[in-house]
């Protein structure tokens, strides 16, 4: 039985009854019980929904699990998240997506929806059954690593056309990594490091696009990180490519001049230079990249104690993105508050097929941000499993308050 809540106070009044959005008006009567909060100075959205995060659950699950992650998402205010496949079993048969969509239906928070892999195992040699996987997943990728063989990239794209299927693809040309694990640039070489050049990523996106528009395939580019990639990208859609992507908030805050010697900073791709954090600043503000998700990545605090050259890829992200995006780009006037809103919730959605909207009649999913209210980003009170932040210490503003799924309260701010 859901409780009656009243959103009031900021303009706009949204009642909440069964799970919906029933009003955006004050009703004339309210029963006793209704709950009504008062949200002035707040920022109400609907709830955020990220594209790309990783649960790790089923195989991984000392470093997160679908409850950890769902409820640490709750937290940063995401009411919808889509999970990549790089666990064990990987999800590349029904019967192995299942064992993943089961946990997510005994212990999510929120809504996750699993992508399932582009090949069999994620080992890049062959392709999975599109058509038997189709309604069991948001997407196909084979995250972690990019598609080498150009042929069977080809014949995912035409495969996934034909079902009308989205390919989301980790551009990653293996044979110009040589080793490399953080960007190949200034710090990189400074410092003795070994380097990871920005051809890797945009090389394979340049393919990609040209396999996406011979094809038809919708095609999204995760967690791009250089200059080039976003050039490619908008003069694809300029033609007219069916092209979609995404940035992280690390990429558009950070760079490689803030690198520190620690585990926090090494993920994949890296934090690449200033130049290129402008350019994907650039690509937000035009449109041209469509949405932010942050790539939430946990691991053990073990895994991501040995420095850069040994820790593991990834940092999490979840808890902070909003109010990271908030302080760094919105109260600085890169961009609109509107706009951060279309990046993290009304965009991914679109592009994914998660409609939701402030609307009467939708599901009660929805945000509620304390834009007054500054902190400094502290791991230790992380939900997530994961600690390893590259914005540890950071002083911030914007705190999510309260997220509500389908009217009921997953996350509130005591």
């Amino acid at each position: 039985m859901h409780q009656d809540i009243l959103l009031t106070g900021n303009g706009q009044d949204i009642f909440i009854s069964d799970g919906k959005i029933a009003s955006l008006h004050k009703p004339e009567h309210l029963s006793p019980d209704t709950r009504i909060i008062d949200t002035s100075g707040c920022l109400v959205s609907y709830g955020f929904a990220d594209i790309h995060v990783h649960f790790r659950e089923p195989g991984y699950s000392y470093k997160e699990t679908i409850l950890s992650g769902s409820l640490c998402a709750a937290r940063g205010g995401y009411t919808s998240v889509c999970t990549m496949p790089n666990l064990n079993p990987a999800p590349d048969s029904p019967d192995s997506i299942a064992v993943q969509q089961e946990i997510i239906d005994r212990d999510a928070v929120i809504e996750v929806r699993p992508y399932a892999t582009i090949t069999k195992g994620r080992a890049g040699k062959e392709l999975v059954d599109f058509k038997s996987l189709k309604d069991r997943c948001i997407a196909f990728s084979d995250d972690g690593s990019g598609v080498q063989d150009d042929a069977l990239m080809l014949e995912a794209m035409k495969e996934a056309a034909a079902q009308g299927c989205i390919i989301a693809a980790h551009c990653e040309d293996n044979t110009l990594l040589r080793g490399g694990y953080i960007h190949d640039g200034r710090y990189c070489a400074e410092h003795g490091h070994k380097g990871i050049c920005s051809e890797s990523e945009w090389g394979q996106i340049a393919r990609d696009l040209k396999l996406a528009e011979q094809t038809g395939c919708r095609y999204h580019v995760c967690h791009i990180s250089t200059a080039e990639s976003v050039q490619l990208i908008r003069e694809a859609k300029a033609r007219g490519v069916n092209v979609t992507c995404e940035t992280g908030p690390h990429y558009l805050v950070l760079c490689d001049e803030d690198i520190q010697e620690d585990g926090r900073f090494k993920m994949n791709p890296p934090l690449r230079s200033a130049a290129d954090r402008d350019a994907l600043i650039e690509g937000i503000k035009d449109g041209t990249i469509d949405a932010i998700a942050t790539d939430h990545a946990p691991h053990s605090a073990e895994e991501k104690s040995r420095g850069l050259s040994g820790s593991a890829m990834g940092v999490v992200g979840l808890e902070t993105a909003f109010a990271v995006l908030y302080t760094h780009l919105v109260r600085k006037g890169v961009i609109s508050l509107e706009k951060l809103v279309e990046l993290m919730s009304t965009s991914p959605r679109r592009i994914f097929g998660m409609e939701g909207e402030i609307k009467e009649g939708a599901a009660a999913d929805l945000t509620v941000i304390d834009l007054e209210r500054s902190y400094t980003i502290d791991s230790s009170e992380f939900l997530s499993m994961g600690k390893s932040s590259p914005f540890e210490g950071m002083e911030v503003q914007g705190r999510v308050v309260l997220t509500l799924k389908n009217g009921k309260t997953v996350w509130e701010e005591k």
